[in-house]
């Protein structure tokens, strides 16, 4: 069986043909009334500009002890809107921010009030390499604390994850550049909760205050 593009030819050759005899031209090969070289069927086209995207996975460097905050923003100010909001989101709250400039020199922009940290994020970013995307380290303080400021801050697009858990980010690379197609957040489920799970998750919930 002929592929689609061989079946379409040989339709649009045959009407050719047909019309060709009615008005009692000379037919010439198809190939060549379609400008195409003597070959027997059609190629199918190449992907448009020729670009190969690659999927890589990135594992992200998170120290004993801290959580990430992972996601996409838009605008150069980023680093300095992120750490604002950080600060004022808990006392204390030790940090580091690096964001990917997606343009112009296309560095990674780096802030935080822990050098540590701040390192940290930097090679995080660096490694992940994606265009306008973000990641936050952070110590004495839960996502829980400060999520909520960090999607109002104006730049930001999008969280893929906050977590203390194992993280691999999924890339795509393109010529163009690098993007975050998603995360892996920790393992995968092991089955459904019983009463005494259930019991256990609202235990702990009060014993870490997050509960009456």
């Amino acid at each position: 069986m002929l592929p689609s593009y061989q079946h379409d030819y040989h339709a649009r050759a045959g009407a050719c043909q047909s019309g060709t005899r009615r008005l009692g031209l000379t037919w010439a090969r198809p190939v060549n009334i379609l400008g195409l070289e003597s070959r027997s069927h059609l190629e199918p086209p190449e992907p448009h500009g020729g670009d190969v995207m690659e999927t890589k996975k990135v594992k992200v460097e998170i120290p004993d002890g801290a959580n990430v905050i992972i996601g996409q923003t838009h605008f150069i100010k980023t680093a300095e809107d992120l750490y604002e909001a950080m600060v004022n989101s808990v006392p204390k709250l030790r940090f580091g921010v690096a964001f990917c400039e997606a343009s112009g020199p296309c560095l990674v922009r780096a802030e935080g009030n822990d050098p540590e940290l701040k390192a940290v994020a930097a090679r995080n970013a660096l490694n992940i390499g994606a265009g306008h995307s973000f990641i936050i380290v952070m110590q004495d303080a839960f996502p829980v604390n400060v999520l909520q400021a960090v999607r109002n801050c104006y730049e930001v697009c999008n969280i893929f994850c906050a977590t203390a858990n194992p993280v691999e980010v999924i890339v795509a690379e393109t010529a163009l550049g690098r993007g975050i197609l998603g995360v892996v957040d920790g393992s995968k489920p092991k089955g459904i909760e019983t009463e005494d799970d259930a019991k256990h998750r609202k235990e702990f919930l009060r014993k870490i205050g997050y509960k009456l």
